[in-house]
This record gives C-alpha cells, structure tokens and sequence, in this order.
C-alpha cells in the first residue's frame, strides 16, 4: 500500500492528511499529535475514527493542518482520517457513518453586517 491522502475541513481550518502503513505515529506540521493538541478532549477528537475502526497503531499519519483554531483544526483532522480510511477500507464506512464522521460540519462563522457592532448585536435604541 502506497500513501493514502484525503482532505478534511472545520470552519476556516483545513487538514491534509497521508496515511501510509506503519506503527501509529502521528505527526502534524512536523510535531507529534500530542504537542501540538496539549488537551485530552482534542487528541480524543484525533484518535476517533482509529479507535472505532480499530487501527490503533496499523498506520503512520503526517498532517499539514492550516487555518482555523484548534478545535476547528482538530475536527477537520478528524474528517481527514475518515475520509483516508475509508479509501483504504470501504467496510469502514458504516461504523464512520454512524458517529457522524464522514459529514464536514457546514457552520461558519456569520458575517458582520453594516449599521451593527457584530452579526447580530444591534447598537443600543435610544427613544430621546
């Protein structure tokens, strides 16, 4: 098996990801997963679709991930390694399925309109 890659987006956050076989490592922008996401919650998020699949630790998966925050960058991480797997296994699609991992999550951000101080806060009336 040669490299696997899939893409995978969250907001403004976009993830490319290349699966190859190996032992489980997992680096993004050249760090290892569990420095660059310092919070359990967030390397849960990254480890998902491998636990569900049961592949922890079967491949090697190296990340550019750009844009975004940290959450919005996890969860498109998530749909990147999804997306791989199910590339590499079509079997796995059911279970990803399920959990709603292979869905990219369409909320954005709402834009700041003219007359207002954000998208939705209207100044404060004044009758007199």
């Amino acid at each position: 098996m040669d490299v696997i890659n899939a893409l995978g987006r969250r907001k403004t956050a976009v993830a490319r990801v290349y699966l190859k076989n190996g032992n489980g490592k997992i680096e993004i922008n050249k760090k290892d997963y569990k420095e660059y996401f310092p919070t359990g919650t967030l390397q849960y998020v990254v480890e998902q679709p491998m636990l569900l699949t049961d592949n922890v630790g079967k491949f090697d998966i190296k990340v550019n991930l750009d844009g975004g925050g940290i959450t919005g960058q996890a969860e498109a991480l998530r749909l990147g390694i999804s997306r791989a797997l199910c590339e590499i296994n079509p079997e796995y699609r059911p279970v990803l399925k399920a959990k709603g991992l292979l869905r990219r999550d369409p909320r954005m951000v709402e834009r700041k309109k003219p007359g207002q101080p954000k998208a939705r806060k209207k100044f404060q009336f004044s009758k007199r």
